[in-house]
């Protein structure tokens, strides 16, 4: 991954991450953990960590209902040229690692 791909990455989550905080209800906590590119870029996958765990379903769903009005947050927001077209779901490798983490602590 080059430079200028990282920086977008970055650029996207930082923005997923305001967007998504504004916009919700506070009913549960949604951290953006990453943004992974595919299609040469032309659509990208926004990985969150929700907490309660119970409520992961709903705010993926919600997440996926604003995606239209996050893409116009981004193409207002950024200098991005070519904005991808967006989808959400769990961060499952982050929540793995905070397992594992958890099981290393009670040893």
């Amino acid at each position: 991954m080059n430079n200028k791909d990282e920086k977008k990455r970055e650029i996207l989550r930082a923005l997923a991450a305001e967007f998504f905080s504004r916009e919700s209800n506070r009913q549960s906590l949604i951290t953006i953990t990453n943004v992974e590119f595919y299609s040469r870029g032309n659509r990208a996958i926004i990985l969150a960590t929700v907490l309660p765990a119970e409520e992961e379903t709903r705010a993926v769903e919600f997440m996926n209902r604003k995606l239209s009005d996050f893409r116009e947050y981004v193409m207002e927001n950024s200098r991005i040229a070519r904005i991808p077209y967006f989808e959400a779901r769990i961060d499952i490798g982050e929540k793995n690692r905070q397992r594992i983490d958890q099981i290393a602590k009670n040893e």
